[in-house]
């Protein structure tokens, strides 16, 4: 009976009809955490009974223990859902309709990059020679922006030494339990990174007699938690602002940006979708170097005549 099927239930099958296979397992694992949040907060609520009224409050005993983007989240899976029941007859009017975002107050996060200097500093504290180790993950992901994932994928193949190109066609999924190669985050994240001559020195040294189709830093479980706790320690004993590994990733991009190289060529680096995803995450440097360039353009105005 529609009159008494629970919210709840209903986004179980949706979920797993419209979802499951669907998209990324990943991706399906934030659909089940919002499956969970909503039978915590609303185990009784029915189909029946969702008004923008109910709707609105589920919302904000989600947006208490939660920060602003993740109550977006949350209640874009739901509006997902519940626009289906709408256009299936099972319930009569949109309650999702001009629902209010809210959210706890947003937490200090770690530094999101380093400068150059301190990126620096950072580096002069891997230890690169003592064969295949945390360090040189560090490293590759500084010299190239790759994903956590992608990084953890790469093997002595995906290397053209000869050319200074690494080649990104997949990923690892160090979430599962077995762990195994996985496609990469989207299409435009099959890329080609062009490396330095530095980089291709050293990873030609550390991957010469190691299997050219295995991951090259993948030796049983891989947590993101560990890097990022070695990552903390590198970065104390450095004295430079502690950043995450994929702080690293922002700091490569960053730099770039700095030095000149263009919004498109960061997006084609970083594996981006489009740009509008680099100018969103990078808005600050970018409104930084627009300065600049103004202050240029005005210097060269007032010197014609």
């Amino acid at each position: 009976m529609v009159q008494n099927t629970k919210f709840y239930q209903y986004f179980y099958q949706w979920m797993r009809l419209y979802k499951l296979d669907a998209v990324r397992p990943v991706t399906y694992q934030k659909y089940q955490m919002s499956y969970k949040q909503l039978v915590t907060l609303a185990p009784e609520l029915k189909m029946s009974e969702l008004t923008r009224l109910s709707y609105q409050q589920l919302l904000n005993d989600y947006a208490e223990t939660h920060e602003r983007q993740t109550t977006m989240d949350f209640h874009r899976h739901l509006k997902g859902a519940l626009l289906d029941a709408l256009e299936e007859g099972m319930i009569d009017r949109d309650p999702t309709r001009k629902a209010i975002i809210k959210g706890t107050k947003h937490r200090q996060h770690k530094t999101k990059f380093l400068h150059q200097y301190e990126l620096q500093a950072l580096l002069n504290e891997l230890t690169l020679d003592e064969g295949v180790n945390w360090d040189y993950f560090i490293l590759l992901i500084a010299k190239t922006g790759l994903r956590f994932a992608e990084a953890l994928g790469v093997t002595p193949n995906d290397f053209d030494f000869a050319h200074q190109i690494l080649t990104i066609n997949k990923t690892w999924d160090y979430k599962s339990v077995a762990g195994a190669f996985a496609p990469t985050k989207n299409n435009s994240s099959v890329r080609k990174v062009p490396l330095d001559w530095q980089t291709v020195i050293q990873f030609s040294q550390l991957t010469k007699h190691l299997p050219d189709d295995q991951p090259i830093f993948v030796h049983g479980k891989v947590y993101n938690d560990t890097v990022n706790h070695y990552l903390e320690r590198l970065c104390q004993h450095a004295q430079v602002p502690v950043i995450s590994v994929h702080g690293l990733r922002h700091t490569h991009a960053s730099l770039l940006l700095y030095a000149g190289v263009s919004i498109a060529s960061v997006a084609r680096r970083l594996g981006h979708s489009n740009m509008t995803t680099t100018q969103q995450n990078y808005i600050h440097i970018i409104q930084e170097l627009e300065n600049q360039d103004n202050d240029k353009v005005m210097k060269h105005l007032a010197s014609l005549i």
